[in-house]
This record gives C-alpha cells, sequence and structure tokens, in this order.
C-alpha cells in the first residue's frame, strides 16, 4: 500500500512540474495560440503589455489581443484610428480580473499608446488588424 502512495504522489509531483513548465513561457514573441482548437475555438493573441513597446503586432480580426500587466488597472490607451481597434481596459469584474486588451474592428493599421497612471511611463506599437486568424 506505502508503495502504491508513494508511486501516485511521484506521478502527481511530476505531472505537476511537467503542467507547470508548459504554462511558463519565456517568448518575446505572441503567443502561437491564435489557430483554431479543436472546438473551433480561436484562443487570443498573448503578450506582455511591457515588451511591445516599438513593435508591431499583427492579429486577425476575428480575434482579440490579451495584454498581459503586472497592474491592469493602472492602464489607458489612445488609439490613433479608433475605426481599427477598440481598448478594453483591464480589472475586475464579478470577481475575476482581467488583463487590458485590444478588441479588432477593422482590418488596417494603428498605432496604439498605452500608458500607466501610476508611473507615467508609456508603451507605443503599432497594431496591425489582418483578415485571417
Amino acid at each position: 500500500m506505502r508503495s502504491a502512495t508513494r508511486g501516485l504522489t511521484v506521478i502527481a509531483i511530476v505531472g505537476a512540474l511537467l503542467g507547470t513548465s508548459a504554462c511558463a513561457g519565456g517568448s518575446d514573441e505572441p503567443s502561437d495560440q491564435g489557430s483554431a482548437s479543436a472546438a473551433g475555438v480561436i484562443a487570443p493573441v498573448i503578450v506582455q503589455l511591457v515588451d511591445q513597446d516599438g513593435r508591431t503586432l499583427s492579429v486577425g480580426l476575428d480575434n482579440v489581443v490579451d495584454l498581459v500587466a503586472v497592474d491592469p488597472t493602472v492602464w489607458s490607451a489612445e488609439i490613433e484610428d479608433p475605426s481599427i481597434a477598440e481598448y478594453v481596459p483591464g480589472g475586475s469584474r464579478g470577481g475575476a480580473s482581467f488583463n487590458p486588451g485590444l478588441q479588432p474592428l477593422a482590418v488596417g493599421s494603428t498605432e496604439v499608446t498605452l500608458t500607466n497612471r501610476s508611473d507615467d511611463s508609456t508603451v507605443v506599437f503599432t497594431l496591425e488588424v489582418v483578415a485571417g486568424p
């Protein structure tokens, strides 16, 4: 009995470690989660907000951008061409915490300026909305 319990414990620990390492991302590139899953749902483009300064970020018209932020409540945005995308503020809704994001509205390109209200830092990047996912 002890050996079976010990074996299950080792399997649980190894599984937890593998699951954690699979979820950890160290890449500066947007996640490759924009492809359709088996259920037909398109995963959002997930990026670290502060790493986007000076970059061009491409997103499909039928997708969204999730801007991962340490404190999602301190960011605001100015979108040069609001017909291309809409900013969705981060914060708490219904007891859950949400990152800020961008909702594409039309194919095109626009400059996005994000401002951190707590320290006045800015992140400026180009958002390119494309027809595909």
